[in-house]
């Protein structure tokens, strides 16, 4: 890309972040709708606002060839969004991209393949994280927010804060998750959260800012499904684990 168009990208861009901030949009939002905005600069390495109908009808005909109807349809509509509120342009000729509507039947882990899972975790920080998410019926995200502030040990209550629809709600600590959440918070000592980035030393890890990249998680829970030989697809989880004993040791 010329000059030019290399800032009039970077400017289009950081508009397209503030706005999308502006509108509430959650954390898992601005970065798929940002990643397609990037995903198709890339693709015709130019600035997007200069592309013709013909060259996104184009676009997204390899992207369906390359990518899941899921992918699809956050690319969609995160260049729905560029185009509209961003570029002030008409955005309709999107409609035309239309993912198939399917219903399916997810794949949910039984207790003892949780079991298994946490057991073969070899990391005390994702073991805590994977039985802190299935014990309690989390989202990956709303797991690795976790703060300290946010357990109520009198109650066994535990603060989710801003969840699905940016609601706050209270679920149950059972006694095993919050003896495995002090063991892992003994280790780092964070004085705010529970699952800091373990980036460095260990007062670099008590001066984190951030938790636990999402990324990183995932990648740590598919390494140990691959192990565990499990196959199902989506890893949909029981809200109840086995009362059998997992080992919390630090590895």
């Amino acid at each position: 890309m010329k000059s030019t168009e290399v800032k009039r990208f970077a400017a289009l861009y950081e508009r397209h972040l503030k706005l999308l901030k502006l509108q509430g949009k959650s954390e898992s939002t601005i970065n798929a709708y940002s990643r397609a905005v990037r995903r198709i600069k890339g693709h015709y390495d130019c600035c997007p606002d200069k592309l013709t109908k013909k060259q996104l009808e184009d676009y997204f005909g390899d992207l369906i060839q390359s990518h899941s109807w899921s992918t699809v349809k956050l690319d969609r509509l995160g260049l729905m969004f560029f185009w509209k509120h961003v570029l002030e342009l008409d955005w309709q000729w999107l409609d035309m991209v239309k993912p198939p509507k399917v219903k399916s039947i997810p794949d949910i882990l039984t207790p003892t393949e949780v079991a298994r899972l946490i057991c073969a975790t070899k990391k005390l920080r994702y073991r805590v994280f994977l039985l802190a998410t299935y014990s309690m019926g989390l989202r990956l995200t709303e797991a690795l927010s976790l703060e300290v502030g946010d357990i109520d040990r009198d109650r066994k209550l535990i603060h989710i804060r801003r969840g699905k629809g940016h609601k706050d709600r209270m679920v149950p600590l059972p006694d095993r998750t919050l003896q495995a959440l002090r063991i892992l918070w003994s280790k780092h000592r964070h004085p705010r959260l529970l699952f800091p980035n373990t980036k460095g030393s260990m007062k670099t890890i008590q001066q984190a800012t951030t938790h636990m990249n999402i990324g990183g998680t995932q990648n740590a829970m598919k390494v140990v499904v691959r192990e565990c030989n499990i196959k199902k697809k989506s890893l949909f989880i029981p809200f109840v684990i086995p009362s059998q004993h997992i080992s919390l040791n630090a590895a």
